[in-house]
């Protein structure tokens, strides 16, 4: 199965940390991609830019508008992403405690539903 970890964290953990703490959360944020792929769970991740540089869509009676920021003010936004292959929710909550970012923050494990699936 496949399963989307959702990191979430807050921007002002990350902006009170040194560069060399920095450096070392990207580090070890990498070698575990790598230790994912070679391990054959990965199949993308991905880092997201701060909310501030995201817009919200909506259309409502077939009118679009767009807002600029995220949908909902939280401490905590939405700061990545890895979608995994697991073969069960245990083992993707495993992976998951194992995302360096789940020491910051939270990390939420959600099954991809696969239309047509059986």
């Amino acid at each position: 199965m496949k399963y989307l970890c959702q990191v979430w964290f807050d921007g002002g953990v990350l902006d009170a940390m040194t560069k060399e703490e920095k450096a070392e959360l990207d580090t070890n944020s990498l070698a575990y991609d790598k230790d994912l792929a070679e391990n054959g769970h990965m199949i993308v991740a991905q880092a997201l830019q701060p909310p501030t540089s995201a817009v919200t869509v909506r259309v409502r009676g077939g009118e679009m508008s767009v807002t600029d920021g995220p949908f909902a003010e939280t401490k905590e936004a939405l700061g990545g992403f890895i979608l995994i292959e697991a073969k069960d929710l245990n083992e993707a909550i495993r992976i998951a405690a194992g995302i360096p970012l789940a020491r910051l923050g939270a990390i939420e494990v959600r099954p991809i539903h696969e239309f047509g699936a059986k």
